[in-house]
């Protein structure tokens, strides 16, 4: 009999809750609809429906270990998910702004519960083969795209009945509630095959190595996200395309991600820590070739470029931070990940901005510079990081 976590309906249910971590912002196709809706609320308040479940995943990661805490790690994915049902949902009914602003702000609170723990889960099923993590952990980073793509998709055709029926999308919570319920065991159960004799203040207590990892995740996606906000004014400011040719681009590189997501696992397994330098590296070469694209073809080969880079080099993140956590701290050391990714990426536009403007070029172009700059660096300390490390495990062998 297969051992559980080799079981496909297990590894189904594992990832099933990483569909919703970037399902949040999706209904942003039913914004133009919105505004009509609410004829008495500025355009940019409308706009915050999208933004604001950001804030409320900051407040769920912050919730979380304590909850963990109280009804143990199942119990807490399931009440995330409940929570993320409920509120989602909401504004299927609701009609009021300030309401449905509230059930935003839960939307993101409920993702943010179980956000952590849809990495940190991983490591305590698949810590005995890191090449099966790292697949794991590739899979993990490719749901994320599925379910913004799914969706995407199902917002595009659910708004020609109206902007409440776009909310419906958060009705695809409830297979993934039933597969976690049924086939994920208790902690009970995890606990007993995962035990470990560390003392418990020292196994609570986070390493110098997680907050390195936080501190670069947070680095990398403060100038991963110019991608999001300033690559559709970069094509039509500079006459590259028109905004639907951006969004069909992102689109098609958001599908390309899921494949190159997926050969994590083979990829890891052939390069194992040259992943570090050389993703993060292709990410500079993409954000390069944006910076100098003078036509969309080139667009389109820097996002793929990008695109790569990135699928390797942040799950290559997650499972060093997944050995270098102890065990009782991983869903801990996840959270600060998370709530410093959230940080970056809220920060970013604030941040790119103000650099743009000390060289007096706030321009899309110049964005696209700066991040290929700061790429640049992250991936030559990647380089002499992978040295380090190698010349101090040959060190030890010898």
């Amino acid at each position: 009999m297969k051992p559980i976590e080799n079981r496909l309906i297990f590894k189904i249910s594992l990832l099933s809750i990483s569909l919703f971590l970037m399902m949040a912002p999706q209904i942003s196709s039913a914004l133009p609809l919105m505004y009509q809706a609410f004829p008495g609320v500025n355009q940019s308040s409308v706009e915050m429906l999208s933004t604001i479940p950001n804030f409320g995943i900051i407040a769920g990661l912050v919730i979380s270990p304590i909850l963990i805490r109280l009804i143990k790690q199942k119990h807490t994915v399931l009440v995330g998910l409940m929570v993320t049902l409920l509120a989602g949902t909401a504004p299927l009914y609701l009609t009021s702004y300030l309401p449905i602003l509230f059930s935003r702000f839960l939307l993101g609170v409920g993702i943010g519960l179980f956000n952590s723990l849809a990495v940190s889960l991983l490591p305590k099923f698949y810590k005995d083969s890191e090449e099966q993590l790292a697949t794991m952990l590739g899979f993990q980073n490719v749901m994320g795209a599925i379910g913004a793509a799914i969706s995407s998709f199902l917002v595009g055709y659910l708004v020609t009945i109206s902007w409440h029926a776009a909310f419906a999308i958060y009705l695809l919570v409830i297979p993934a509630f039933i597969l976690f319920y049924v086939f994920i065991p208790n902690d009970s159960a995890t606990q007993i095959k995962h035990s470990i004799s560390k003392g418990h203040a020292s196994a609570t207590r986070l390493n110098a190595k997680v907050i390195l990892i936080a501190a670069l995740m947070f680095i990398i996606f403060t100038f991963y996200m110019p991608m999001a906000y300033k690559l559709p004014v970069l094509i039509t400011q500079e006459g590259l395309g028109t905004l639907p040719q951006a969004a069909f681009l992102a689109g098609i590189s958001s599908l390309l991600g899921i494949p190159l997501g997926a050969s994590f696992g083979y990829f890891f397994k052939k390069l194992h820590d040259k992943i570090f330098p050389i993703g993060f590296g292709l990410v500079a070469i993409g954000f390069f070739v944006l910076f100098s694209a003078v036509h969309l073809v080139m667009v389109f080969i820097a996002m793929v470029i990008i695109g790569f880079g990135f699928g390797l080099g942040v799950p290559y993140m997650y499972n060093w931070l997944a050995w270098a956590a102890p065990e009782k701290a991983m869903n801990l050391a996840t959270t600060l990940v998370l709530v410093m990714v959230n940080i970056g990426c809220f920060i970013s536009p604030y941040l790119l901005n103000w650099l743009t403007a000390i060289f007096g070029q706030n321009t899309p172009r110049m964005t696209m510079l700066v991040s290929t700059v700061a790429f640049g660096v992250i991936s030559i300390y990647a380089l002499f990081h992978y040295i380090n490390v190698h010349r101090l495990a040959g060190v030890r062998k010898s």
